[in-house]
């Protein structure tokens, strides 16, 4: 056998030792006299305060030992400490679970020395005695204060007779009146023949002064039970009442009564009172006892827990060595060292765990090998990703979770005309004259999270115009997409060019076809009518030749007007700018469906306008003309259902923490919703499903709603919200989030912001889905 094993045994047989010892002193704790626990206490007591004492130095020897080891370094002294902590627990646990039910045993045995029931019994009875003599003094009390009132009413002379007659009713044995200071004034009662009264103590005076009465029990002791003493009574004290003639000359008086009580009630509680001392003063002695053996039940554990140390560090110690050429193999792998490692030769699960590690080696290595790999091919694609962003000619941005600048490429450079690269990790705002853009960006994201339009989930499109620092204006195509991480994506392109090219060529069709449709039968009009008036002018008389010239002449003056309305119509690209004004949405919508009060009493027309609504700035009477396409539109659309119906909706966006995104007009439909092929190009000219329709009024809705900033959506209504299911109908929104500042006062109304007609031009109603 080893020395590290006869050390083992030997603690082992100390510890064992003084359990033994203990576990028989706490068996004879059953024994309800006590007798045995005082007998031997104090030996049983000092021999494991001995063995505790023993273990204690040798626990103290093994840490020392161990924490030499640590300060000089030696490999493993950590590890040593560790197992003999882990050992030590696994040790003390069990022995807390000992140590709980000793504890409860104790504790039930020593309750059961004493009677529960018979505690309860004195405590009801000291409680039922208090309550008996706390009624009859509340009783006397109640009759005292009646005396005393009667004693009020009496004058006099008859305070003597009415004290006598006081004592007969109430049964005392003593009444007597007495001033403020407690002196008796006068007594009626046997008391009075064989001696001067007693008087009111200070307490119940004081009592009597404050509250207007008061009792208190005398003579409750053994020597007032005793032969000729005179006994247990019940003392009340209650103020005398003044009356409107004063009777004592202003002072104050108090009816004193003292009743005697039953020698054999006061006999009783005294008994139940010695009983209950008797019974708290054993209770504390088992208190005492209780933490006496509750002592020695802890000193068990002490040893205990001092074998479990003891055992954990020359246990640890065995389990050390291959454990150590573990750890250093650890540590040579942490170190980046992952050659072969040595194997304990042992066939336990010791050396199994070596030989694992030694495979686990093996396998990290060739795991690094292909690690690097995977980041040299991860560099590479790095490299083409960039190197696509550098070539793309689009503007690409990425932002992160706060809002800044993380990656820029050349393209968005060269179209913003800004070093953004130097801008990273700054946000877009910081930016000089990109404030504007950037609020406008941050607020579509924002609208994209908090209520997207139809259609839109997790990327967004609009376009923005830009004014650059040379004066000129760009027109940016913008895409925005949310990516994983809350960061976002924006790629712009630079449309200007295009736009302006698409503008030109559509107004040149427009100009095109009006001068073919309209303005070319204008002319033969006119010269037919002037050609009439020139044959039958001169062949008519009176009246007929005043009204053909009236006739001709109005012929020619409408043709002139209707040349000039399509002139107009044609140089539609150089409309006049917006007047922006601040005004109401409501009261603008409000203004234009008076002109469809038929409608709107057909339920063919409904109006849902939200109250409450800020102000925008805009054009009232460019905007009067925008709603008036739309509800047309919609009205046509339905005019041919039974069931068809129209409906107009102002309504307020708002984002998570309630602050205002946009002020939104929809314009809804249950007709036939808009062609695949049209809703791709509904807002070009002459794009139209109307069989007379010209399809410009979309067209002009676009071009309003660009000069106000506002964004302009059409879409489909699909059943049940799904995107394949069948075309329930039809919307066209316009959101705007340009707000006016003025105070409420200020705004003009939108007939006052333009001084033109609610009916717009006849051009522009001609339009469809």
């Amino acid at each position: 056998m080893s020395a590290s094993a006869r050390w083992a045994w030997i603690v082992s047989t100390i510890a064992a030792t003084g359990a033994t010892l203990v576990l028989a002193f706490v068996l004879s704790f059953s024994r309800p006299d006590g007798s045995f626990y005082e007998r031997n206490f104090v030996w049983l007591f000092w021999i494991n305060v001995a063995v505790a004492l023993l273990l204690g130095l040798v626990v103290l020897l093994v840490a020392l030992r161990l924490a030499v080891r640590l300060r000089r370094g030696k490999f493993g002294s950590r590890l040593l400490i560790k197992l003999a902590g882990i050992f030590a627990l696994v040790g003390l646990l069990p022995g807390l679970v000992i140590y709980t039910v000793s504890y409860q045993f104790v504790s039930r045995s020593i309750e059961a020395w004493f009677d529960v029931r018979m505690a309860g019994a004195l405590d009801a009875g000291l409680a039922l005695g208090k309550g008996t003599l706390e009624a009859l003094a509340t009783d006397l009390v109640d009759k005292v204060r009646v005396g005393a009132e009667r004693l009020a009413d009496s004058g006099p002379s008859g305070v003597p007779l009415t004290l006598e007659r006081l004592r007969e009713q109430i049964g005392a044995s003593e009444v007597s009146l007495v001033n403020a200071n407690g002196q008796v004034l006068l007594t009626a009662g046997g008391a009075a023949a064989s001696g001067p009264p007693e008087r009111p103590t200070a307490t119940l005076l004081r009592t009597a002064r404050t509250g207007g009465s008061g009792s208190q029990v005398e003579g409750l002791d053994d020597e007032s039970l005793s032969p000729g003493s005179p006994g247990p009574r019940l003392r009340a004290l209650a103020r005398v009442p003044r009356n409107q003639v004063t009777l004592f000359g202003g002072e104050d008086r108090f009816l004193m009564v003292v009743q005697p009580l039953s020698r054999s009630l006061a006999f009783n509680a005294l008994a139940v009172q010695s009983a209950y001392s008797e019974y708290q003063q054993r209770a504390l002695s088992r208190d005492s006892l209780r933490r006496m053996y509750i002592g020695t039940l802890t000193l068990t554990l002490v040893l205990a827990v001092f074998a479990a140390v003891l055992l954990a560090i020359v246990l640890g110690n065995q389990l050390a060595r291959p454990l150590l050429l573990l750890a250093d193999g650890v540590r040579q792998v942490a170190a980046g060292d992952l050659t072969a490692k040595p194997v304990f030769a042992s066939g336990d699960e010791l050396g199994g765990l070596t030989r694992s590690f030694a495979d686990m080696t093996a396998q990290v290595a060739d795991a690094r090998s292909q690690v690097e790999r995977g980041m040299g091919q991860l560099e590479a694609a790095r490299t083409r990703l960039q190197t696509i962003l550098d070539t793309l000619t689009a503007g690409v941005i990425v932002f992160d979770r706060e809002g800044r600048i993380d990656t820029v490429n050349p393209g968005a450079t060269r179209i913003l005309q800004r070093p953004l690269s130097a801008w990273r990790g700054q946000h877009l705002s910081d930016l000089p004259d990109l404030q504007e853009f950037s609020h406008s960006v941050e607020q579509r994201f924002e609208l994209l999270a908090t209520s997207p339009e139809a259609g839109e989930r997790d990327q967004w499109q609009e376009s923005f115009d830009l004014k650059r620092g040379d004066g000129a204006t760009l027109t940016l195509l913008v895409r925005g997409a949310s990516l994983p991480g809350e960061a976002r994506l924006m790629v712009f392109d630079d449309i200007t060019e295009v736009v302006s090219a698409q503008r030109s060529a559509a107004w040149a069709e427009v100009a095109r076809r009006l001068a073919h449709e309209i303005k070319n039968p204008l002319t033969p009009i006119q010269l037919s009518a002037e050609r009439l008036q020139h044959r039958l002018g001169h062949k008519l008389e009176g009246n007929d030749q005043a009204l053909l010239a009236r006739s001709v002449n109005t012929i020619v003056n409408q043709v002139q007007a209707m040349q000039t309305l399509v002139n107009e119509f044609r140089d539609y690209a150089r409309l006049p700018a917006a007047q922006m004004l601040p005004l109401d949405l409501n009261a603008l919508a409000a203004e234009v469906l008076a002109l469809y009060g038929q409608a709107q009493d057909n339920g063919l027309l409904v109006a849902q306008l939200e109250s409450g609504l800020p102000r925008i700035l805009g054009d009232a009477t460019q905007l009067r003309q925008v709603i008036h396409n739309l509800v047309q539109n919609a009205l046509d659309a339905v005019s041919d259902r039974p069931d068809g119906q129209a409906e107009l909706i102002t309504t307020a966006a708002r984002g998570e923490h309630g602050e205002l995104r946009a002020v939104r007009l929809t314009v809804i439909d249950n007709g036939p919703g808009f062609a695949d092929k049209v809703l791709k190009r509904a807002f070009e000219p002459y794009v139209t499903t109307k069989s007379k329709g010209t399809g410009l009024g979309l067209a002009v809705v676009k071009k309003i709603a660009d000069e106000h900033g506002a964004r302009l959506r059409a879409a489909n209504l699909h059943a049940g919200d799904e995107p394949d299911g069948p075309i329930t109908g039809a919307r066209v929104s316009l959101s705007f989030s340009n707000f006016a500042v003025t105070p409420p006062g200020d705004t003009p109304s939108p007939s006052a912001a333009a001084n033109t007609p609610a009916t717009p031009p006849a051009t522009t109603r001609d339009t469809t889905q």
